[in-house]
């Protein structure tokens, strides 16, 4: 099965990906792509996701300016993107940003899902051929997380987050959003949004602060497990999450994603 490469172009900016294109295209390397819609508000993100989900899809390119790299929207949709393809496909999956102008963004710098991503100048000299040895090579091997963190979203139904731990079992579980509205919450199996919940000892409006920052949280009491998830409805663009078992306690143990 022949190895692709699925290219995100964050410009509209047709002359400058088909150079691009052209000179991978030299190393003998398959890619397909689309141009980046930054409509946050009707989940224009979730739109490659099948196509990076595909088997023969082998790394996600994401060719950018230094501009939209440091645009709050585009960089909240390609989190959620991230999150729900690594939900997917592992941690470990290859996703490399290739920087057109401007010095290349710090990874480190990057929103919690992109900070493990490669990043390369889109004029660097040899591009073509570390790409192709990267192909090549077995996945990075990456500490599994020990919880579950994925995403369902369309104009229909709206922004849901799933979830859970990943092998232990929790007490109850909290989500919490900074900068957005929680909306709605729900119990149920892992890996799809539940028709119906009964949710034990539900809390909300929650307010918790971590560092300068302040979170609106929700939460349950019932049990989570691998296979049971805590979802929960978010309006709007939280600019960040925070989310784990549910404790009484003011020392409870947290996960932390930034989104921006």
């Amino acid at each position: 099965m022949k190895k692709t490469v699925w290219l995100t172009s964050l410009e509209k900016d047709a002359e400058n990906v088909q150079k691009f294109m052209a000179q991978m295209k030299k190393f003998g390397m398959e890619l397909n792509g689309h141009f980046w819609l930054n409509e946050p508000g009707k989940m224009s993100w979730m739109g490659p996701r099948n196509e990076l989900l595909d088997e023969k899809v082998a790394m996600w390119g994401i060719l950018a300016s230094e501009k939209s790299l440091n645009d709050a929207d585009t960089m909240y949709g390609l989190s959620l993107l991230t999150l729900t393809v690594q939900a997917a496909r592992g941690l470990g999956f290859p996703i490399a940003i290739f920087q057109k102008d401007g010095s290349p963004v710090a990874p480190e710098q990057l929103p919690t899902p992109l900070k493990g991503v490669d990043v390369f100048k889109a004029d660097q000299a040899g591009l073509g051929a570390k790409l192709v040895a990267q192909l090549h090579k077995p996945p990075k091997k990456t500490d599994p997380a020990s919880y579950r963190l994925d995403l369902y979203a369309s104009p229909q139904i709206g922004q849901w987050f799933e979830v859970g731990p990943a092998e232990e079992t929790w007490p109850g579980a909290m989500f919490g959003v900074s900068g957005a509205e929680i909306l709605f919450h729900a119990v149920g199996p892992a890996g799809k949004l539940p028709s119906e919940t009964v949710l034990n000892y539900a809390l909300k409006g929650m307010k918790l602060n971590l560092g300068e920052k302040e979170y609106v949280a929700w939460a349950v009491q019932n049990e989570m497990d691998p296979d049971t998830s805590y979802f929960v409805k978010v309006e709007g663009e939280p600019d960040s999450v925070i989310f784990g078992p549910y404790s009484e306690s003011d020392e409870a143990d947290v996960y932390v994603v930034g989104l921006k």
